[in-house]
């Protein structure tokens, strides 16, 4: 488990304090999926490189299985990196070698023998889909490939814990949903704790369990992706999962309510029992639906009709109904 206690980080530049983290509070339990999302300068980055201590904290701890590893130095801090691999976006190759010689590095570094490291590379390699491009260099792959032989690396060592930091962003739409579904398949087959950052809604509705949004050096809020996606509570929340709500123009000046589906509702005919059972029309603004760990939720925003008598029997009848709904203000 990864436990973040008040975590603070801050850099002086030209003589300022610049606030890259202040205060953080997360929980990653063992073998989930957990995504930070948040916009550009929003800390994400500095965060999980605090995570391995490739960037010193401030303040704060950050507890791994219970102990504090900002006390750890020397051999006890290289050997807890051992158990935390990482993958970034500009995949961090060595160019003059082969993908197999890439993925073995660690375990040089580590002291595995040249045959144990061989063998452990390919295997991997396999893993990622890549064992007939073990002898070729980096120059020689496309930008998938690159990420998949980073991937290779990154679990060289047996990790119990994988730091993604924006792995998907330099990748087009179609090798990102592959890379996305190779992460999945590792967290499955091997039991990998990981923490994935990205600006990428569609990178958290993948394949993640839980996410947290970061706001400002601060987590603005966190939970469940479906209910967070269903349901965000914060500004910076809804601007990023809500950005691509777009609302037809033309409306009048009716109530207007946002309803939420869960997987259940999702399946049901909601909107027109509504309108038949209250024999009311309302106007459809906006509708979405996403699938998230598997299954279907939406989300729709309608416009009651002008009459506060009729709004309020559409309310009524929206208060007995199994759909979420607020009234947008």
């Amino acid at each position: 488990m990864i436990e973040l206690r008040e975590l603070k980080k801050t850099y002086t530049a030209a003589g300022k304090s610049i606030v890259a983290l202040d205060g953080v509070n997360l929980t990653v339990h063992d073998g989930e999926i957990y995504g930070i999302i948040g916009l550009s300068g929003a800390g994400k980055s500095t965060l999980v490189r605090c995570i391995n201590l490739l960037e010193k904290p401030t303040g704060g701890q950050v507890l791994i299985d219970g102990q504090d590893i900002t006390q750890f130095t020397g051999k006890r801090l290289l050997r807890l990196r051992r158990s935390i691999g990482m993958i970034f976006q500009s995949f961090n190759l060595l160019e003059q070698r082969s993908a197999l010689k890439n993925v073995t590095f660690p375990l040089e570094i580590s002291g595995v023998g040249r045959k144990d490291a061989e063998a452990r590379a390919m295997e991997l390699l396999e893993l990622v889909g890549l064992s007939d491009r073990a002898l070729s260099y980096p120059s020689q792959l496309s930008g998938g490939q690159k990420q998949r032989v980073a991937i290779a690396r990154a679990l060289a060592t047996r990790p119990k814990y994988l730091l993604c930091d924006e792995a998907t962003s330099a990748l087009d739409p179609n090798t990102t949903a592959s890379i996305l579904e190779l992460l999945k398949r590792i967290q499955q087959t091997l039991g990998v704790t990981m923490v994935v950052i990205t600006h990428e809604m569609k990178v958290i509705e993948r394949i993640c369990d839980k996410v947290a949004v970061l706001d400002r050096s601060h987590v603005a809020e966190e939970g469940n992706v479906s209910e967070v996606f269903t349901n965000p509570r914060s500004e910076i929340g809804k601007e990023l999962i809500l950005s691509g709500e777009q609302e037809l123009s033309g409306g009048g000046k009716g109530r207007r309510l946002r309803l939420t589906f869960d997987s259940e509702s999702s399946q049901a005919p909601i909107l027109s029992s509504m309108i038949l059972a209250c024999q009311m029309p309302v106007n459809i603004l906006f509708a979405d639906t996403r699938k998230l760990c598997g299954a279907v939720y939406g989300q729709m925003m309608i416009e009651l009709p002008d009459d506060e008598r009729e709004a309020g029997k559409i309310i009524e009848w929206l208060k007995n109904s199994p759909v979420k709904w607020r009234e947008e203000v």
